[in-house]
This record gives C-alpha cells, structure tokens and sequence, in this order.
C-alpha cells in the first residue's frame, strides 16, 4: 500500500494538476453528481408514514435488508426516492450480458462496434425499467402489508401506481446520472454511485460499533479485531488488485515505410483480476432481488417463500455457498467479455510481435488463454476469500455490512481505479504541453 501512495505522489503535479482545467471540470461534475445522488437518497416516496417505517426496518434489520441498505447508500432505511438503487440496473446489464453470449442475433450487435453496444446499451434499459417495475410493484404491496398497513398513509391502487412511477423513476435517474459520470465525470459512474452510498453511510457503522462497545454488547478486544482485520484486507486488496503477470513479447528488426526499426522487446500485463469489483456486485444483486421481493411480498403463508428466506438468509451456509460460486462464475464470465485472447493474438501477429517459444496466431492465443485461465483462477480465490471471510465475523457477532469484504473491495478499487483515471488525465494534459511547446519552437525556427 506504501507503494502505491508513493506513486501516486511522484505522478501528482500540482502544477499540472492546476492548468489541467478539463480534469478539474471532469471532477467537479462528477463532485456535483454524487451531491444530487445523496441528496435524491433522502427524499421519501409519497405516502410513507416515515415514523412508522423506522420501526418496520429496526424489527427486520439484522438480515438481507441491511445489506440492501448498504448498496442504496441509507436510501432503503428512510423510504426515498433512491430505494431501489441501481440493482435493477446491474440485474439487466447482467442478464443482457449472458444473453448476448447465447443469442446469435445479440451476438452480432457486439461485433458491430459503438452502433451495436449502443443497441445492447438500450435493450438493458428497457430491462431494467421491466424489473425495476416488478420490484417497485412487489415493494409497494409489501408496504401495504408490513404492520397491518402502518407504513402507509392511505393504501389502495394510488399509492401502489404512485409508489411504482417514483421508484422506478428514481432508478432511472440514477442509471442516467451513472452514465453522465462516465462520459463527462473521472471514474465508473455506477461504482462511483455505490462507492458514495458505503462512505456515506460508514461514519454511522463504526459509531454504531463503538456504542456496541460502551454498552458491553461487543467485547473491547472485538473491537481491536475487527480494527486490524479491515487494515488486512484494505492492505491485501491493494497488493491483489496491482499485482499482475507480465507475458513477454518481442518485436524483430523491422522496416515500416522508410524507418527502421530495432529489435524490441516488451511484456503483456494480464491482472490478476481482470474482473475488478465486478463479480461480487453482480453476485449481490442476484441474491438480493429474489430476497427483496420475499422479504416485501407478505406472504407468510407460502412454504416456497418461506423456503427461500429461510436458507438465503445472511450467514447460512446456503447463502455463502451461493455467494462464493456466483463470484467464481461472474469473475470468469467477465474475464472472458474484457479480454479476447485470440484478438490479442491477431493484434500482435499484425505489429510483429511474438511471444518467445510460441508461434503466431492462434497459437498464441491458446497460451495466452492458457494463462489468463489459471490466473483468473487465483483472482476468483481472491475474490472469494476477501468477500466471504469477513461475512462469517459478521454474521456471528452481528456487526454491520460496511464492515464487510464486499463493501471494502469496492471502496479501495473504487479508489484505485478514479486515482488511476486522474493520473491517466494529468499525464495526457503533460504531453499536450510538451506537444504545444515544440510545435511553437518549431514556428520560431
């Protein structure tokens, strides 16, 4: 972790930083948008007896709805706008995914380029305004329900259709506001948007810690465990997510046009993580929308429904089970759309280089599957023991989500990643000095 701080110090140009005043309005939108986000997250939806609903979510708390709440960013605990977060975003983008794999016809749109990823951009829109309205729908009945209907002012049809338009809206906006981020913002619009929700919301955790502490309900030296188990895994999430195999590659001797070339040599960084914090998100939605619409429905008569919540409640076996194998699946899933390693190997073949010891083509790009494949394996390993370690502290002591290894990992990658993007611009702003100032030598001359 030193090493990385390090780094980013010897990048950092305040100076640059300073002129650079396309970063500086990049991080100034992208400041503004999370501003509206936690702003959205405290406006209630219409209806909601908010008094009445705290009581609701204190008696059910402890469970999959925390976790919700965590993703939302409190949004859940107070009933606002932002309820359903971008969840049913992340489901649909998931589901197209995997469809687009298995469907010939939205196979083709990837292969189109921007036109065709524009296509498959707004069929997940469409999928997500699908499951956010059965979400939105089931939410509302389940309010209704909850309490002998105390957490509604009025129940009927008006409340449920005025309930469904706002969450559903408030979803929309927030995939929307997710999008802006990533063209005109720094960083991942949808990470950033759950990045901001967890660091909101962690002062409350660890001043509910500590008051878990003063009352004698945790144990003091709980406290220090859990205070050395976070610097752990914050320290081993920045050593994983940096560390990479380097796949040697060499150029010839060359001529292209009238330039020579001399004989190069060169390496492919393959992360061990090519995924990122992709795979446990995904992994949390499909396990949170199921639980959400069981624990909404109000139905406690239904032996499935009971079924369901019963074993895929936090901390069974049945629900870490799942939890670890859909972030091995998603880690290799993503792995595969993110990097192609026949189009890597047809991309080196065209500029001359080679991988030493392996011929050309579609040899290269079955070692290079080769070693993709058991890395990815190390990086699902990694995945799955940051996010599952942690649960079973928690899940025994009763600790809350923000302490989690799901909610960690996505902080320091978040983190990682938007520094990333910042050094990424100040290096590009540099070179467009450099460029401007030999050109302007060049016109003295």
């Amino acid at each position: 972790m030193a090493s990385a701080a390090e780094q980013f110090v010897a990048n950092f140009n305040l100076g640059a930083f300073t002129k650079a005043t396309d970063l500086k309005a990049r991080l100034k939108f992208t400041l503004i948008a999370l501003i509206i986000y936690r702003f959205g997250t405290y406006i209630p939806v219409p209806g909601i007896s908010p008094e009445a609903w705290q009581e609701i979510f204190q008696q059910k708390s402890g469970g999959v709805l925390d976790m919700f709440n965590m993703f939302t960013g409190g949004a859940l605990q107070r009933m606002s706008l932002f309820t359903m977060g971008i969840m049913p975003y992340i489901t649909a983008s998931i589901i197209m995914q995997m469809m687009s794999v298995m469907v010939p016809s939205l196979a083709r749109f990837k292969k189109d380029g921007a036109n065709g990823q524009k296509k498959l951009n707004q069929y997940t829109r469409y999928g997500t305004v699908l499951l956010a309205s059965v979400q939105a729908y089931a939410l509302s009945i389940g309010l209704e329900s909850m309490a002998g209907g105390m957490a509604v002012l009025d129940p009927g049809m008006f409340f449920r259709i005025t309930a469904v338009i706002t969450l559903v809206g408030g979803t929309i906006f927030l995939m929307w506001l997710g999008e802006q981020i990533t063209a005109r913002g720094v960083g991942n619009g949808l990470s950033l948007i759950i990045f901001a929700g967890i660091v909101a919301e962690l002062p409350r955790a660890i001043a509910g810690t500590l008051e878990l502490g003063r009352e004698g309900a945790l144990p003091a030296f709980m406290i220090f465990v859990i205070i050395a188990m976070v610097i752990a895994v914050i320290t081993f999430i920045v050593f994983m997510e940096r560390a990479s195999r380097r796949v040697v590659v060499q150029y010839p001797k060359r001529q292209q046009g009238n330039k020579m070339y001399a004989a190069d040599s060169s390496h492919l960084p393959l992360k061990l993580n090519s995924s990122g914090v992709i795979p446990p998100i995904f992994a949390s939605s499909l396990l949170l929308f199921p639980m959400t619409l069981v624990g909404f429905s109000g139905s406690d008569g239904s032996a499935f429904l009971d079924g369901i919540s019963r074993y895929l409640q936090h901390g069974t076996f049945v629900y870490m089970a799942l939890y670890a194998a859909l972030i091995a699946f998603f880690c290799f899933f993503y792995t595969a759309i993110v990097f192609n390693p026949q189009e890597k190997a047809e991309d080196l073949k065209r500029g001359g280089g080679f991988v030493p010891g392996i011929r050309p083509g579609a040899p290269t790009g079955d070692y290079l599957n080769f070693v993709l494949s058991r890395i990815t394996v190390l990086g699902a390993a990694y995945l799955v023991a940051i996010c599952l370690l942690p649960e079973f502290i928690m899940a025994k002591h009763q600790l809350p989500f923000y302490f989690g290894g799901t909610s960690l990992l996505i902080v320091v990658t978040v983190v990682i990643d938007t520094v990333g993007q910042i050094q990424s611009h100040l290096l590009a702003h540099q070179y467009e000095g450099l460029i401007r100032k030999t050109k302007l030598r060049g016109r003295r001359k």
